[in-house]
């Protein structure tokens, strides 16, 4: 049975040739670059030019990049470094934020916060951003697309309003790299991306450190990435990175519109086949994403099938008690909460066929109108 994966929001797979530098990296002698011999200028010289690589593809300068251990840290560092910066001050975000975002902000003490509703359009609009700031804000952060429903929001016309303010602006890009051709637009002042969202290693991440603004270090101890990012570098994570990121000027944008045909087909397919589907946010999606509802049909026990069947999806967020339940971001865009528990996530990447989706439409429609197979709410 062949296993098709549809999930690649929450990970993808390692490109091949990526499989193939890091193969060739991994010989047997040290990598510190912070090391003086014959062995850690090596170590230096692939450091270097990995970060050359990444920044390329960014269209950012080296300095501009600190490698951490994943997009979590990165917002950890970002988001902790710039309120450092105006302590107890007010920030403007969202409601459908990622918990490396959500939880953060909650952490940080004296926060002032406003979660600005999403709706069903799914993603914050520049005019609510506008509206709310106060003399107080000095700090938003945003989402660049949301790894639930894949909704855009309009980074570039909210990086213009926090320019014009002098507010630090620091977007989440984990998910939107390697979707599309990306250009970070002024007004942005961090941004957090991680390789294994663009078939690259885990384990591995960076932040865009935008402006000249001290932002101190999260993590303290040597002098590694500038003195913003203590502790020895992940050699091996970020030769890794820095080919996923190169493959990105061959594989974009015909892989964008790859993903968004196959998506569309996806989408359209189950609408003919079943009629009654609900493809969730209203706003522009990224090519790859549809989290869709399937009204009356237990969510939960459609994953499970689907997973017996070889088809990898994912429905919401995994409780303490070992269950399955609807994903927050859905009930907080004011989704009933019995259509997000009928609501999976397909989440398509740059190696996803078209024999994969049809198998998936066939399968899905097979199991949603055999009612002893699939149970109802």
């Amino acid at each position: 049975m062949k296993k098709i994966y549809l999930d690649n929001n929450a990970t993808t797979p390692l490109d091949p040739r990526v499989i193939e530098a890091l193969q060739e990296t991994l010989v047997p002698f040290p990598f510190n670059p912070s090391s003086s011999h014959a062995f850690g200028q090596e170590a230096k010289q692939l450091l270097t030019k990995s970060r050359d690589t990444i920044a390329h593809a960014l269209h950012l300068k080296p300095q501009q990049l600190i490698f951490t251990s994943g997009g979590t840290e990165a917002l950890n560092f970002l988001l902790r470094g710039f309120y450092s910066l105006a302590p107890g001050c007010h920030i403007l975000t969202s409601n459908v934020e990622h918990p490396a975002v959500y939880e953060t902000l909650q952490s940080l003490p004296g926060a002032r916060i406003t979660d600005l509703p999403a709706g069903l359009w799914g993603a914050i609009q520049p005019h609510q951003i506008e509206e709310a700031i106060t003399p107080e804000t000095r700090l938003i952060t945003l989402t660049a697309a949301n790894n639930i429903t894949g909704v855009e929001t309009d980074i570039a016309a909210i990086a213009a309003l926090a320019d014009k303010r002098g507010i630090p602006f620091v977007v989440d890009g984990v998910q939107v790299l390697g979707k599309k051709p990306l250009r970070i637009p002024p007004g942005v002042s961090g941004m957090a991306f991680s390789a294994h969202k663009l078939h690259g290693p885990t384990g591995i991440g960076l932040a865009a450190l935008l402006t000249r603004d001290p932002v101190p270090p999260l993590i303290t101890g040597g002098s590694q990435e500038h003195g913003k990012r203590a502790g020895t570098p992940n050699i091996i994570g970020i030769v890794g990175f820095a080919k996923a990121a190169a493959l990105l000027s061959t594989e974009l944008p015909a892989a964008t519109e790859k993903m968004k045909n196959l998506r569309d087909h996806l989408t359209h397919g189950l609408m003919q086949a079943l009629g009654n589907i609900v493809v969730h946010g209203q706003g522009p999606r990224l090519c790859n994403t549809a989290h869709i509802g399937f009204p009356g049909v237990d969510g939960e026990t459609l994953l499970m099938q689907l997973d017996l069947a070889g088809i990898a999806v994912s429905h919401g967020s995994a409780c303490t008690s070992g269950g399955l339940e609807p994903s927050p971001i859905l009930l907080k865009m004011g989704i009933p909460n019995s259509l997000a528990r009928s609501s999976l996530r397909f989440s398509l990447s740059r190696f996803t066929t078209l024999e994969d989706i049809d198998t998936t439409i066939d399968t899905i429609s097979h199991l949603i109108k055999k009612p002893y197979n699939l149970p109802r709410e």
